[in-house]
């Protein structure tokens, strides 16, 4: 792993002196270096290299000791800052809900449900939340983790953890005229509504699709507000929860996320 360019962890103006993360009884725990290696951050040689340069924390202290024992399942460890998942049992997901398919780990009806896809890892004893929700008629990202403390904040409103939608609407779209109203708010059923921000990517031919990005987490949000200002939505795709994009993932498919993705996720609710 190519270490330079390296920065130093977040919180370097800490006494590097001062007393460090409390130490384990000798035989209890796991070596830090070995803990990174195994978290996907760098080889141990290369981990044993970021300790000496200052780059790791555990607990909130700067590491420069080599062969510190940690328990991995409640030590806090960050890399230049950025808090990364140590615990072997943790699972983050991000998945394509194709259309059609229900939010739900399992469905009473019978229909198609995001439960149907994950199967396999549920029956190995994995329990997972889903992180929010997207009715049946729309596709995109869903997270999946067994992290209740991560989902749970995911899903908190007051951590205003946004959301990145495309939405092929009727009508065309005066973009400043609609994207005005929509951010100053728009009065709906149950209260008060606005997005964060709002283009138009393109328009033609009675339809428009646009950019909608918001925190809201009420049900049905985005065609409601869409539908408020005139323009209902034919088709929604969620690509952003976050930091975590869909990209070009095939509706329907899994892919574990990276570690880079955990970490900013972790930074957006404060953990």
């Amino acid at each position: 792993m190519l270490i330079s360019n390296a920065k130093p962890a977040r919180h370097q103006h800490v006494d590097l002196e001062e007393r460090g993360p409390k130490k384990l009884p000798w035989g209890e725990g796991e070596r830090l270096q070995k803990v990174l290696a195994k978290a996907g951050v760098a080889s141990r040689r290369a981990a044993e290299e970021m300790i000496d340069a200052g780059r790791i924390e555990v607990d909130g202290k700067i590491v420069r000791e080599q062969g510190l024992r940690i328990d991995p399942q409640t030590a806090v460890v960050r890399v230049d800052g950025v808090r990364v998942v140590v615990r072997d049992e943790q699972v983050y997901l991000a998945l394509n809900k194709p259309k059609g398919w229900q939010s739900t780990m399992s469905d009473e009806m019978g229909r198609p449900c995001v439960g149907d896809i994950v199967a396999e890892r549920i029956a190995a004893g994995q329990r997972l939340f889903h992180v929010g929700r997207l009715d049946a008629d729309t596709e995109g990202l869903l997270l999946l983790t067994n992290d209740g403390d991560l989902a749970h904040r995911l899903m908190h409103p007051s951590f205003e953890v946004s959301k990145t939608y495309l939405a092929t609407v009727n009508g065309e779209v005066k973009n400043r005229e609609i994207g005005k109203l929509l951010k100053d708010g728009v009065e709906l059923e149950d209260g008060p509504a606005k997005v964060d921000k709002f283009q138009l990517l393109e328009v033609g031919q009675g339809k428009s699709l646009v950019k909608v990005v918001l925190h809201e987490g009420r049900k049905h949000i985005v065609r409601r507000l869409l539908a408020e200002v005139g323009h209902p939505v034919t088709a929604l795709v969620r690509t952003h929860i976050g930091p975590v994009a869909l990209g070009d993932q095939r509706p329907g498919t899994l892919r574990v996320l990276g570690r880079d993705e955990i970490g900013k996720l972790y930074e957006a609710v404060s953990l």
